[in-house]
């Protein structure tokens, strides 16, 4: 299956070099561009990708605001985020506007495809070790007002597993945890991410933050 991809960003040799590197993968192909957050709105809206490779400091709209609007509808495209690991501030931003992970401007290509796959696929790129130091910075900044997500309806068992994601451990680790095995640990995952709407498992880690049930370890 082909992924579809658009590319954002408002230096064109950026874009320009990105496309021809995809050119000769066969699973992945860039069928629009976009120069700032609102061209990358209108063309998501158009063509539908599978998932938006997206800048985060352009002029006009940026793209922590184009990621709000991209993942708000009811089928939304999924977005990556292009960053450095220098740009914490941007990255908290991004994953609260609903972004699925994040790319390193400088990264290996391989790593860009791979992470283009496993956004397609529908899990998130942040591994459990990045995950711990992004989201406790995350979490000990401020949140605007907004409704609180809902964490009523889960099991005993399914708030468990809530905690050990949190804590940035994958599948097998939770398994190993709680003594089960690894597809029970992904069916309490599938019905984490069906009872608290959440997207991927970053979303998951923040839903787990924001309602205290991990600590933001020590800065």
């Amino acid at each position: 299956m082909t992924n579809r991809v658009v590319l954002v960003d408002d230096q064109p040799l950026v874009r320009a070099g990105l496309r021809v590197l995809m050119a000769d993968t066969p699973d992945i192909e860039v069928v629009g561009e976009a120069a700032n957050g609102a061209e990358a709105v209108r063309i998501t809206g158009e063509l539908r990708p599978d998932v938006v490779v997206m800048d985060i400091r352009m002029p006009g709209m940026d793209g922590i605001e184009a990621t709000r609007l991209i993942t708000a509808g009811p089928a939304p495209t999924r977005v990556l985020v292009l960053t450095t690991f220098d740009d914490d501030e941007y990255v908290y931003g991004a994953l609260r506007a609903g972004a699925s992970g994040f790319l390193v401007k400088d990264m290996a290509l391989e790593d860009i495809l791979a992470a283009i796959r496993v956004v397609a696929a529908g899990d998130a790129l942040i591994a459990p070790s990045v995950t711990r130091r992004l989201i406790g910075e995350f979490a000990a900044r401020p949140e605007p007002a907004r409704p609180a997500r809902p964490v009523e309806g889960i099991t005993g068992r399914e708030r468990e597993v809530l905690v050990l994601v949190g804590r940035g451990m994958s599948n097998a680790e939770i398994a190993g945890e709680l003594c089960i095995s690894v597809a029970t640990a992904k069916a309490h995952m599938a019905r984490l991410f069906a009872k608290l709407a959440a997207r991927d498992r970053v979303q998951l880690v923040i839903i787990a933050y924001e309602h205290g049930l991990v600590a933001a370890p020590p800065r």
